[in-house]
């Protein structure tokens, strides 16, 4: 299943008690109509707040409801703020999160300041960007983040993952993750940061994006950059850019 979602009024992904998730009211919506309880697995564990323009889900269902005829009855089922895009079958072994080969996430900012009158942030768009306080230049934004491309240990960019860590108690972790694509463009007046890699750490994105608005408004060299990679300490690396702005794009297999 491939959904979308806005998740301004969510605290995740991930189920958590007594809190409106993602996967929480997916869960809630499939009980209602089939009677099962599943748990659907996410291609990966959005932050609250952040939104998806194409979350991959995997379940196992014994009801044989058609892919189009569940479709439309979660869109029933489910907030608006959560839609399903397509439902098909597929093998029983498929999951969503561990046969991801390669992710794609964007980051969306408002540069308000470094126009004559400074710009404003519409409240209709406040939740879908980073309203940026700073001067942002282009050109050094994009050289930051070219320093990234390849193989590397992205540890000075990744958040403690509480969970992360008990669900792999016991089991060497590895931070070195291939990033194949990032840069940045201008779109519709805003500037969007686009990131391709073989997988994302925690808050990992968001550290990126806060590092690259270091170098772009000047509170940080360019070359700063590539020494705060091979730093490999989370210490290294400045604020986290705000959930906002994030949106899972697309997930290959």
């Amino acid at each position: 299943m491939t959904l979308a979602y806005d998740g301004t009024a969510y605290h995740g992904w991930q189920v958590q008690p007594g809190l409106p998730t993602v996967q929480g009211r997916l869960a809630a919506a499939l009980k209602l109509l089939t009677g099962e309880t599943v748990l659907p697995q996410g291609s990966g564990r959005t932050d609250a707040g952040v939104h998806a323009l194409g979350q991959v889900v995997s379940f196992g269902l014994e009801a044989p409801i058609p892919g189009e005829n569940l479709l439309r009855a979660l869109n029933r089922a489910l907030p608006g703020a959560i839609r399903v895009l397509s439902v098909e079958a597929v093998e029983a072994e498929f999951h969503a999160r561990r046969g991801a080969v390669r992710k794609t996430y964007e980051y969306r900012l408002f540069p308000r300041v470094g126009v004559r009158p400074e710009r404003i942030c519409s409240p209709m768009l406040a939740a879908y960007v980073w309203d940026c306080p700073w001067e942002i230049d282009l050109g050094r934004a994009e050289a930051a983040a070219r320093v990234i491309l390849g193989e590397h240990d992205f540890s000075s960019f990744a958040a403690s993952d509480p969970d992360r860590t008990e669900r792999l108690s016991g089991v060497e972790r590895s931070n070195v993750r291939t990033v194949y694509e990032s840069g940045w463009s201008e779109l519709d007046g805003l500037m969007v940061y686009r990131v391709v890699g073989n997988g994302f750490l925690h808050h990992m994105v968001r550290n990126l994006v806060g590092c690259f608005v270091d170098a772009a408004c000047g509170r940080t060299e360019v070359s700063e950059v590539a020494g705060i990679l091979a730093a490999k300490d989370r210490t290294a690396c400045g604020a986290t850019a705000p959930a906002s702005g994030l949106f899972l794009v697309g997930v290959e297999y």
